[in-house]
């Protein structure tokens, strides 16, 4: 058995040997926090307690495992019966076992997100209803709330409130389609994924002497592991199992309120801020040693999380010294942005000598992934999408690629079959197949046998409909650039408005991705310069989708030294050398739709503090003056997270950050208060003096009446002089040194310049 307690320093020694009552662990950000819930239940399993009366409750089954391993190691007891794991796995276990007294099978099925969706779909056909009014993930979702907040179908009913909102949302009939759900999955004997957490919680409130005594009585002691992401069901029922009216049973809860980060799941920060109101006789231990992160990063992380006013406080500190200073990166689009990220990641890996794998990327939307996969690609630089899809191989973008392939290319069969009955047109799998084989057996191309092919009358007509709307798009095609026939397939198809209607989060993050995808293109049409003489820049469709191969076509590689790239919310609980949080802009991070919500801003900022604190020696934060949104170009203020840094932990443009000379003190008492010592006396810093161009008094001059000796302005280059012009008409390219970047060739047709004299 290893000396485990001399590896702990004083403050976690005495969370560790505390194990008698209500304990509350506040571990900040790389303070150690595993390896105090690891050795806490080693010391207790030392104090005498069998480890089957333990229970630990993690997030992750992975989380499980390896706190088992860590305790083998520390004490060398057999851990296989400690009760670790996901609430879920846990409850699911318990519930096999006691099934019978709440009208399940001991073998009941846990149903996933297909078959929950599927269920619903068949309930709401029906039913006969709306299927845009009773969108399958929205019903879904709103019956996952519901049964996170222990609100049965009756209940539901019952609640003025909630059947106010869907009348309001034009789905008065919820809470039949939800009464029906649960009947249905009672029936099959079905659980879905939230009923493991809610008829587990239905068994104990039920069965209060035969059940919930029983466990009350195996668990003796209790730890939850990022107490801080539990919601209020998962609260309700641990409350249930150590009987919290003061028996003296022993809960030992871990996590950090600043890292709070899930509301949009349900997580209910109010169960760690409100915690000792239900436990008075709480000893609460704060971790802040923080041994992953340098000065500059910790001090930053300070100062911003100080700006929340919900919250448990402490003060983190670093021991590994003060660190390289945080640098800024002011680009004037997006991507610029991505194109200086990629070579600060160059720079970095040749001076200080770190592996691609040592580095991440950061961003709030999923959708902002496509600029930096771009150039990374453009610079050889490997990388791994962690956490989801890359870019370009995301279903949505996958599908309405594939209608702009078959715009250019009718023979493209695989586009074909991927959007012939996508939006649902009433051709399903059983005409598709029709169709193939009668192609097959004619030896015609799919789409030459479309109209051909032996139907019935509605399918013969509806496959009649698709065909004179592609139809309509190729003839398009030929006389508008790419986003202009991007624009009008994305309207006309159907595809734009069914991702408009499914207004659940990760429908909003489909959308996000096919108007990425949209600015993606109009960007690939307004961009001018010229890379290659003998090959004109042309913005055709097809020179789009011939562009968009070079990125989703090239050969995979086994190594696994890649930058990682991932939305700020995946990275939680990681660490890396060099972390860039990108894309730092009002309205993007913090997000739009936490605007005039104070709650929501603190958990913007939150979610910028775990950002932030994944970095052990290098931070760079950055953001884009202006970016596309549905088309045309943005201008945005920096984050008002920027302007929470102490400019003394910055290098860079740190004047770019300073909203642009605005009153923070009216800025910040509009949302949400800053710290006691800051609102009320603020001084905004003052500006360093910077040549700077305001993208809205831009006004590019007609590309003919640009010449050689002229000093002109571009958005993403800055100022420059024009050297010399060559080509006649259309093809006339212009050669201008810009003072920031260098030479460059543009096409003066697309080019957007002004003369400055």
């Amino acid at each position: 058995m290893s000396d485990y307690l001399s590896q702990l320093n004083e403050i976690q020694r005495k969370a560790v040997t505390q194990i008698n009552g209500p304990v509350m662990v506040i571990a900040g950000p790389g303070s150690g926090k595993t390896r105090v819930l690891t050795y806490r239940i080693a010391h207790i399993i030392q104090s005498g307690i069998p480890p089957y009366q333990i229970l630990a409750l993690t997030f992750t089954n992975k989380a499980a495992r390896e706190m088992k391993e860590r305790i083998e190691k520390v004490v060398g007891a057999n851990t296989r019966n400690i009760w670790a794991g996901t609430f879920h796995s846990i409850f699911a276990r318990i519930l096999r076992s006691e099934a019978e007294k709440i009208d399940y099978p001991s073998d009941f099925t846990i149903y996933d997100t297909d078959d929950s969706k599927s269920l619903i779909s068949t309930i709401i056909k029906g039913m006969n209803l709306n299927k845009e009014h009773y969108n399958v993930n929205v019903v879904r979702n709103r019956i996952s709330s519901a049964k996170s907040n222990l609100i049965p179908p009756r209940g539901y009913k019952e609640n003025e409130t909630l059947m106010a909102e869907d009348k309001m949302a034009r789905r008065p009939y919820f809470h039949k389609i939800y009464a029906e759900y649960s009947k249905r999955c009672k029936r099959a004997g079905a659980m879905d994924f939230d009923d493991l957490l809610f008829q587990f919680y239905f068994l104990l409130h039920t069965n209060p002497d035969n059940v919930l005594e029983k466990y009350r009585d195996r668990f003796k002691y209790v730890l939850v592991d990022e107490f801080q992401d539990t919601n209020y069901l998962q609260y309700a029922i641990i409350k249930k199992l150590v009987d919290f009216k003061g028996s003296g049973k022993n809960i030992c809860v871990v996590g950090d309120d600043a890292q709070s980060i899930y509301a949009f799941r349900g997580a209910t920060i109010e169960n760690i801020l409100d915690f000792e109101q239900d436990y008075p006789d709480l000893k609460t231990f704060k971790l802040e040693e923080n041994y992953r992160s340098t000065s500059h990063i910790v001090q930053a992380a300070n100062q911003v999380i100080e700006y929340n006013s919900k919250q448990l406080k402490k003060k983190i500190w670093s021991h590994k010294g003060e660190g390289r200073k945080i640098k800024l990166i002011k680009a004037m689009t997006e991507g610029e942005e991505a194109k200086r990220v990629a070579d600060s990641i160059l720079e970095l890996k040749t001076r200080n000598h770190l592996h691609n794998k040592d580095v991440a990327i950061l961003y709030r939307t999923n959708s902002q992934s496509r600029t930096f996969e771009e150039s990374l690609r453009n610079y050889n630089i490997p990388y791994k999408v962690f956490g989801g899809t890359s870019f370009y191989q995301r279903k949505e973008v996958k599908d309405f690629l594939a209608y702009l392939r078959l715009t250019i290319n009718p023979l493209d069969e695989e586009a074909l079959k991927r959007i012939i009955n996508f939006p649902r047109r009433g051709i399903g799998n059983s005409t598709l197949d029709k169709i193939t084989t009668f192609a097959s057996e004619m030896d015609k191309p799919v789409w030459d046998s479309l109209l051909d092919v032996p139907l019935g009358t509605a399918a013969k007509k509806n496959v009649g409909k698709f065909v004179n709307l592609m139809s309509v798009f190729m003839e398009k095609a030929d006389k508008t650039d790419a986003y202009g026939i991007a624009s009008y397939v994305a309207k006309q198809s159907g595809i734009l408005n069914h991702f408009k209607s499914d207004t659940t989060i990760e429908g909003m993050n489909r959308l996000e991705n096919l108007n990425a995808l949209m600015d993606g293109i109009k960007d690939f049409v307004e961009n001018d310069e010229v890379i290659d003489d003998a090959t004109m820049p042309e913005k055709t469709l097809a020179a789009y989708l011939q562009s968009i191969a070079l990125y989703t076509d090239l050969d995979s590689t086994d190594s696994d030294d890649k930058v990682t790239m991932m939305t700020s919310h995946a990275a939680k609980g990681l660490e890396f050398k060099s972390v860039y949080v990108v894309g730092l802009e009002e309205d993007l991070f913090p997000s739009f739709m936490s605007k005039n919500d104070r709650t929501a801003i603190e958990e913007e900022r939150r979610l910028f503090y775990v950002a932030i604190t994944r970095a052990e020696e290098f931070l760079t934060l950055s953001f884009a003056k202006s970016r596309y949104q549905y088309g045309k170009t943005r201008y945005n203020e920096p984050s008002r997270f920027l302007d929470e840094i102490d400019e003394q932990h910055l290098e860079g443009d740190i004047s770019s950050t300073r909203k642009f000379g605005r009153d923070n003190e009216i800025f910040f008492s509009n949302t949400t208060p800053g710290p006691s010592k800051v609102v009320g006396n603020f001084k905004p810093l003052q500006k360093k003096p910077v040549i700077d161009i305001d993208p809205k008094d831009f006004k590019p001059s007609p590309g003919s009446s640009i010449e050689a000796g002229q000093k002109v302005l571009h958005l993403r280059f800055g100022t420059g002089k024009v050297i010399a012009t060559d080509g006649k008409g259309d093809g006339r390219v212009a050669t201008i040194h810009f003072h920031a970047v260098g030479s460059k060739r543009l096409m003066l047709k697309f080019a957007k310049l002004q003369i400055l004299n």
